[in-house]
């Protein structure tokens, strides 16, 4: 049966084909775009195109689709548990947690469940819940989340602005030098090395990367770091930290596996990268909201045995 649904505030401003991808759950984006493109899929009477813009009130035409089962999905509960835990902040339109490190924010190929499907499973009838942005499963740290369309344009603009601060804290090998503040690199992801992706500095093709660095402490043979981040490319931490000579501790893509195994009898386990605070402005209020994350408690360990 057709179906007519008119678009609300929760996704006007919303693309036409990811409008259907989240009300068609299980419909290959493939079928999607063949309905669109056979004008089965209507705005106010009329063909559309796949990035056409919704706008309030809009009246979009759904053909009939045979919609896949949704899969069963048990998540352990000490897991359901971890993620509820961790919540550092919410309102009626945003959330922010500290992200346990080794879960990844969603769902992939290897990966059977992210955060974002825990959190949907502890919340059921929660009507709107995304992320606003991503994290690497083995960071910890600050992960924003949005429950309404609104406030996931509005982070999504202010990640591409300066309407977002982030901070973060590492543990690097050797002593990081002083007058070492910024650095700033191009750099390209998705170059295949050993038979793994990775992201390399290429001045001519790369995308510009800056970040500041702080020394926070220093040890006998590593150093605890402050790193602000003024873009967001993949791993830009990780590679500015490791061309920079000093590899952040546990980090198996790019960093130095000798050294990190001299750290494993003193508590170094996992990768030393951590989301410590996020600053951000919202719609409607005054000050920026200001929020930090503790380091994981598996750091005290290691940095109590180095000093």
């Amino acid at each position: 049966m057709v179906k007519y649904q008119t678009i609300d505030a929760s996704h006007a401003g919303q693309r036409l084909d990811n409008f259907l991808m989240s009300i068609l759950k299980g419909v290959p984006k493939s079928r999607i775009y063949r309905l669109i493109r056979k004008g089965e899929v209507r705005i106010n009477k009329k063909r559309a195109d796949p990035a056409t813009k919704l706008a309030y009130g809009d009246e979009v035409r759904i053909p009939p689709v045979r919609e896949a089962e949704p899969k069963t999905y048990y998540p352990h509960e000490s897991l359901l548990e971890s993620v509820s835990d961790s919540i550092l902040y919410e309102d009626d339109d945003l959330l922010i947690l500290n992200k346990p490190a080794g879960l990844a924010v969603h769902a992939g190929s290897s990966v059977s469940q992210g955060v974002i499907e825990l959190l949907r499973h502890l919340r059921p009838y929660q009507p709107f819940l995304e992320l606003a942005h991503r994290l690497d499963k083995d960071t910890s740290g600050c992960l924003i989340l949005a429950k309404s369309r609104p406030m996931l344009l509005h982070l999504h603009q202010a990640f591409q602005g300066d309407g977002i601060k982030k901070t973060y804290h590492t543990l690097v090998h050797g002593q990081w030098p002083v007058g070492l503040t910024r650095v700033s690199l191009a750099l390209v992801k998705g170059q295949v090395e050993g038979g793994e992706r990775m992201v390399k500095v290429r001045d001519q093709e790369g995308k510009a990367s800056l970040t500041e660095f702080k020394i926070l402490e220093q040890f006998a043979e590593q150093t605890l770091l402050e790193a602000r981040l003024f873009t967001g490319r993949t791993h830009q931490i990780r590679v500015h930290t490791a061309e920079s000579g000093h590899p952040i501790v546990g980090d198996v893509k790019y960093g130095n596996r000798d050294l990190d195994k001299v750290l494993r009898p003193l508590g170094g386990k996992g990768l030393y990268l951590h989301s410590a605070s996020i600053e951000l402005v919202l719609p409607e209020r005054k000050k920026p909201l200001f929020i930090r994350a503790p380091t994981p408690a598996s750091w005290s360990m290691l940095l109590d045995n180095l000093k």
